[in-house]
């Protein structure tokens, strides 16, 4: 990198989602989800790789680069964070805030928007493509229009290049039918498919550079959101009822004595699947 080159500055948006090998549950009279079983969202692992791969391919850290981690939400959203920082980010930032509980997508918006306010210097801000937890995917057209910034979504490519006195990125984007490359400056907000890469683990070396890596925790008033604009008193949505799903009934076990097809297909139809 010449001294006509700036450092990147990328935030990656991470979250603490519940582990998907337990079953959900919803917490309290406000059936907020219970985060007690919680991991990094496996779709943010895509995001945090390439942030992590945009860099190394511009000079990594030697180069000035940075990659943030951001996330919000209770104390136990910051492993999340520490998770990102073992994989190889450079820092994180953790909102944590009584007042965000119970935040839908729009609460989750301002409130991340106002971090990368805060930050001041960010470039590039990427997230996964959903969470695994809500998958509504709304966040970061939700962010692009609150920062004013231009949005790429559902990348399944990514490339860097300082050209003119500016970055410029350059993705694919690819559907069932067709694929599109476009092209922005930065700053801008880019979501990413878990067909990108191929995340890395968090090697030995890197669990215990972690342990010196700074992690900022930051309220709503240290960003200036209202707490009225967050949390269940902000929330656009909420969940009126909530059931347990059914147990599973016991399967239909057909055995064959010659007449087995003809039972199946009675079965099938009962069923209405034919």
């Amino acid at each position: 990198m010449d001294e006509t080159t700036p450092a990147l500055r990328i935030a990656v948006l991470v979250k603490h989602v519940p582990d998907t090998q337990f079953d959900r549950h919803l917490n309290g009279d406000d059936r907020t989800t219970d985060r007690s079983e919680s991991i990094l969202s496996e779709l943010d692992e895509y995001a945090l790789e390439a942030a992590l791969q945009l860099v190394e391919a511009h000079g990594g850290d030697g180069a000035g680069h940075r990659v943030t981690a951001v996330t919000m939400g209770g104390a136990g959203a910051v492993n999340a964070v520490k998770k990102s920082l073992q994989i190889g980010a450079h820092e994180g930032v953790h909102l944590t805030d009584d007042a965000l509980a119970g935040s839908d997508a729009s609460g989750t918006s301002r409130a991340l928007a106002a971090v990368i306010r805060h930050l001041g210097d960010v470039d590039l801000v990427l997230t996964g493509m959903a969470s695994t937890d809500g998958e509504t995917s709304l966040v970061p057209a939700q962010l692009a229009e609150l920062l004013e910034l231009p949005q790429v979504t559902f990348a399944s490519s990514l490339e860097l290049r300082h050209d003119g006195g500016a970055w410029h990125l350059t993705a694919r984007r690819e559907s069932d039918n067709a694929a599109e490359t476009v092209e922005s400056t930065l700053p801008a907000i880019v979501s990413v498919t878990d067909q990108i890469n191929e995340p890395r683990y968090p090697n030995f070396k890197g669990i215990m550079a972690a342990k010196k890596k700074q992690i900022s925790v930051l309220s709503l008033a240290d960003v200036g959101v209202d707490p009225s604009e967050v949390g269940h008193a902000g929330a656009w949505t909420r969940v009126e009822d909530a059931q347990p799903r059914p147990a599973r009934s016991q399967g239909v076990i057909i055995t064959d004595e010659g007449d087995a097809g003809r039972r199946l297909v009675d079965f099938l139809a009962e069923q209405k699947l034919l």
